[in-house]
């Protein structure tokens, strides 16, 4: 577990059967030479003693929002702040409902809802408190925030029942920190490029032909880019939406515009897009606004086809480049051609017929289509979960 050398793990150890393992953990990632801190919930302390803890890990233990001397030395900011990613173990059924709602009412959920940092749940409960629907739903709350869930185990509880719920044993919770941190540094080297949003194509000087695309799935993908350590540029059309601080935002407004920031940003290591570029533009501008009229003609022209230049471009052609196709009819056929035609790697499809997925949604469902002549359906979800399922197949591709 090279990856885990110099690292500070936050560890926030709540109250559970499972709580004894965090020793074995703490004890492991010591053993990699991690640096540790620890928090530990009221109710934690129930199971296991802040001094085992202490020993384990040779740094202060935290259990107390409103601590004095916790306040002077660290305050629950800085303690959010310090880690470079933190691990909740184990998690219960409890603290998912509260971490789901934004709960601060103690030192562990305060530090979570302050905290800028990957966070890691380690679920241990009941088989039926696991299989319950608001433990489904709290979990699906804390996915869209972009929480990792670790786990759990199919096997035997300490309550005498069998089934869903056990906790992942401490050396495969260290493994997953180690190849989290694995990602992280190779990615570090690497260059994506993602594209979305609308283009506008003025008729005149205040109309214009465009389409429905939000830009949201865009904006994802480049998030999870960028949670995963990749160097992310973003070039957008018109939207609403706002990303990260640390993505590189470039904002365009026609296919030429985004043609032109494409190109002068290659060359990348991974370009997905995801914009829904128009495919045809006015053959001729009008300078001024084009009064009412009872007919009004206007000639089309094809646009520059950004995605099949990046794919044809043989000097600066990613190693992964991935096309969007929204299509509303015979998707496998036209997605397939597309594949072929554009000389993708990949073409992610959705129906946007469906209304309740695609544009304007927070919801997609698409279908991943690879070179191999394979294919992979990712079902209905929140789009920051199926952007973090793509960027995890880009992962496994990249590294």
């Amino acid at each position: 577990m090279k990856n885990l050398k110099d690292k500070k793990i936050l560890l926030i150890i709540c109250g559970g059967i499972s709580a004894y393992k965090s020793l074995e953990t703490i004890r492991i990632f010591k053993k990699n030479n991690c640096e540790i801190k620890t928090i530990l919930t009221k109710s934690a302390k129930e199971f296991i003693t802040p001094l085992s803890v202490v020993s384990l890990s040779q740094g202060k233990v935290y259990d107390d929002l409103f601590n004095l001397e916790n306040e002077t030395e660290m305050d629950h900011i800085s303690l959010s702040r310090w880690a470079d990613i933190i691990l909740i173990e184990p998690a219960t059924a409890n603290t998912i409902s509260k971490l789901a709602r934004g709960s601060s009412e103690d030192l562990a959920t305060t530090v979570i809802l302050a905290s800028n940092k990957p966070i890691f749940l380690v679920p241990a409960m009941n088989v039926r408190m696991w299989e319950h629907p608001s433990t489904k739903e709290n979990l699906r709350i804390l996915k869209k925030y972009s929480y990792q869930i670790i786990g759990p185990e199919i096997g035997e509880m300490a309550c005498g029942e069998y089934g869903k719920g056990k906790m992942t044993e401490p050396l495969l919770i260290a493994n997953k920190i180690d190849e989290y941190f694995s990602h992280l540094k190779k990615n570090r080297k690497l260059k994506a490029l993602v594209t979305a949003g609308p283009t506008n194509e003025y008729i005149d000087p205040v109309r214009f032909i465009t389409n429905k695309s939000s830009g949201k799935q865009g904006y994802e993908i480049a998030r999870s880019l960028h949670k995963n350590g990749f160097q992310t540029t973003l070039i957008s059309g018109p939207t609403n939406l706002e990303i990260d601080e640390n993505i590189e935002l470039i904002k365009v407004e026609t296919a030429e515009e985004m043609f032109k920031a494409t190109q002068k940003n290659l060359p990348v290591d991974v370009a997905i897009f995801s914009a829904a570029v128009s495919d045809f533009k006015i053959n001729k501008k009008y300078n001024i606004k084009i009064k009412k009229k009872d007919e009004l003609i206007i000639k089309l022209e094809k646009n520059l086809d950004i995605l099949d230049y990046v794919s044809n471009h043989n000097s600066m052609r990613p190693k992964l480049v991935i096309g969007f196709a929204a299509e509303t009819n015979n998707i496998e056929k036209n997605s397939l051609l597309k594949l072929s035609n554009k000389n993708c790697d990949w073409i992610i499809t959705n129906d946007v017929s469906k209304k309740e997925i695609g544009f304007n949604s927070d919801l997609n469902e698409v279908t991943i289509y690879y070179k191999n002549n394979k294919k992979e359906k990712l079902s209905k979800k929140n789009k920051s979960l199926i952007s973090d399922e793509i960027v995890s197949r880009i992962n496994h591709l990249i590294n």
